[in-house]
């Protein structure tokens, strides 16, 4: 019945009235000339101060349009109770506010110490005694997302590692939105320009700052402009180290904030050494990453370097080889992690089918040729080499039908350009992009906000790295994966695009497998290695006892399934280097494979 903005109007009331009620007392005198006139010297002093704050506090609300916000919920209240169909809509819209809201009101929301990422109590104690000041937001924020702003501010230069689909963004932005309520003007956040179009829509969305895109020819006259007024600058990591440096420019910006910050873990790219410049001169620094530590400690080392220079050396891979308590301890102060299902415990369900399919002749002939060729990626998409005999394509159009029928949105992933074109052509739905690297984000968002405006069914097309990071698909409810991938992270972000927090359907994850193939090979290798990335990056207590195990190369993996394939088939014509086959330029798929060998190429 209050709307959406009923908790801040009430929050933001309750202070103002702190503030108002005393200032009102000490000025009562004023409320007449006869009392003043009897009033001495001093204590009339005392009135016209309390007069004045009293005039600035009422401006300052005024300012923060506070007004119109009580105004607002005070319509809301008033309103005649919505039908049945429109409470659903409403529902639909903002599930997320209803499912904490309920969480909040029948006491079933999560446990305290999951929801503070289990940091050591005094710690925890100092993070829950600061107050946010949420003047400049425009969003209630869950529990845990509070915590893990007021963490940020405390500690001023930390790791926000939540998983995927808890809020990075908004945490973030709220702490931003605190700290220009208390006076900061000038902001920085740096990202991979396919996200940047989508931090500029969420900061609008999200709070009164000005935001002010910082890329493209125009970044230095850009740059000058938010130099000189503030707000929020917006850029990549591609563009910053084309700006002034911060050491140059005399800039000290209030925050910064660098989004996917596992992009800058290697010290010797050009875009942690552009970071690094900025985090130097900074006094509040927020890296934001869901996979900060998804191979090595020495990854996770290499990004608390950049923060808390000190905390570094005390890190070390037997704290992961104690267990869980004890990492979470020596990485507390520059630390903070919680993961979907001990915070988020009104989330859908999400139900994963592995979908095998067995080979047609003309797929097994193209998959010989592949393997015989030594050619990793083209056995990869073999599967879709024949479509009009394609069994991974039949069961697709399968899967597709049957969300059609349901009126469901779906999402189709793969790595290949050229997978995605074949599933294009043989779907007869509604079909959007495919969603690439190649293609500017600008119009990457459009066809996310097309697919999404559809009412019923529609299908979009990504691939797997354009369509994993930073994008939000929770419209879709069906997730399909053309083939498995080399990393399991990638997997478990692609997914976590639809099975997120607003999502109110259960999301259904449907990956296509070839019995007896590369697809067969890839999971039984990477089944230790995906077992310990749970353990060892989401619940931070594997050490670095088996690095073979954890830190498994693309190369040395294609290599090997290159070779059991070619002597399985008994065409044993002699393995290509794979190492080289994992991260080349394919001619047929145009992009490269995701390694840290090649990060240019990489976040291009």
């Amino acid at each position: 019945d209050a709307g959406p903005d009923v908790r801040r109007a009430v929050d933001a009331a309750g202070r103002l009235v702190g503030r108002l009620g005393p200032l009102l007392d000490a000025a009562g005198p004023a409320r007449g000339r006869l009392r003043m006139l009897f009033t001495g010297r001093q204590a009339r002093s005392r009135v016209l101060e309390a007069v004045a704050e009293v005039h600035t506090a009422v401006a300052e609300a005024e300012e923060r349009e506070l007004p119109l916000l009580f105004g607002q919920v005070s319509v809301d209240l008033l309103r005649a109770p919505e039908s049945d169909v429109a409470v659903w809509v409403d529902f639909e819209l903002r599930s997320a506010e209803y499912y904490s809201l309920l969480a909040e009101m029948s006491g079933a929301g999560p446990d305290r110490d999951a929801a503070e990422g289990f940091l050591p109590s005094g710690m925890a104690d100092r993070v829950r005694g600061l107050r946010l000041d949420d003047a400049h937001l425009r969003v209630s924020l869950r529990g845990y997302q509070s915590f893990g702003a007021r963490f940020a501010l405390a500690q001023k230069r930390v790791i926000l590692g939540d998983e995927m689909g808890l809020g990075k963004t908004v945490q973030a932005i709220a702490a931003l939105a605190h700290l220009s309520a208390r006076g900061e003007t000038h902001f920085l956040v740096v990202c991979p320009a396919s996200v940047l179009i989508n931090w500029a829509r969420e900061i609008r969305a999200r709070s009164t700052l000005r935001t002010l895109p910082v890329h493209g020819p125009e970044r230095q006259s850009a740059f000058d402009v938010w130099s000189r007024d503030g707000g929020v600058a917006l850029t990549t990591f591609d563009a910053l180290h084309t700006l002034p440096a911060a050491a140059d420019c005399g800039l000290r910006p209030g925050m910064l904030v660098v989004d996917e910050a596992h992009y800058v873990k290697n010290p010797a790219t050009r875009r942690s050494q552009a970071v690094s410049g900025w985090t130097q001169h900074t006094e509040r620094v927020l890296f934001l990453t869901g996979t900060p530590m998804e191979n090595r400690v020495e990854e996770f080392r290499s990004l608390v370097r950049h923060l808390q220079p000190e905390l570094a050396p005390s890190i070390h891979t037997t704290h992961g080889a104690a267990g869980s308590l004890a990492f979470r301890r020596a990485v507390a102060p520059a630390y903070l992690r919680r993961n979907q299902v001990d915070v988020l415990t009104e989330l859908p369900a999400l139900v994963q089918v592995d979908e095998w399919e067995r080979f047609s002749p003309g797929d097994l002939d193209a998959y010989r040729e592949a393997v015989g060729a030594g050619h990793f990626m083209r056995m990869r998409r073999a599967a879709y080499a024949r479509p009009a005999t394609s069994a991974k394509l039949n069961r697709l159009r399968e899967l597709v039908a049957e969300a059609a029928g349901n009126g469901l949105k779906v999402v189709v992933f793969s790595y290949f350009r050229e997978v995605l074109h074949t599933v294009g052509q043989a779907l007869e739905s509604p079909v959007f992009g495919p969603l690439s690297g190649s293609i500017p984000a600008p119009r990457r968002q459009r066809l996310i906000d097309d697919f999404g405006a559809v009412d019923g069914h529609a299908v979009l097309l990504s691939q797997i790295q354009a369509g994993g990071v930073g994008l939000n698909m929770q419209s879709a409810s069906v997730v399909i994966i053309c083939e498995p991938q080399i990393k399991p992270t990638m997997e478990h972000q692609a997914v976590a695009r639809a099975h997120r927090m607003g999502q109110i359907r259960t999301v259904q994850v449907h990956r296509l497998l070839v019995a007896d193939s590369v697809d067969e090979r890839m999971l039984d290798i990477l089944a230790r290695k995906e077992r310990l990335f749970d353990l060892y990056a989401r619940r931070s207590d594997v050490a670095e006892t088996t690095p073979d195990a954890v830190d498994v190369s693309d190369g040395a993996l294609a290599r090997r399934i290159v070779e059991e394939e070619q002597l399985r088939l008994a065409t044993a014509t002699g393995a290509i280097s794979a190492a080289d086959e994992a991260v080349e330029i394919d001619g047929t798929d145009g992009t490269a494979a995701v390694d840290e060998t090649a990060p240019e190429v990489r976040e291009g």
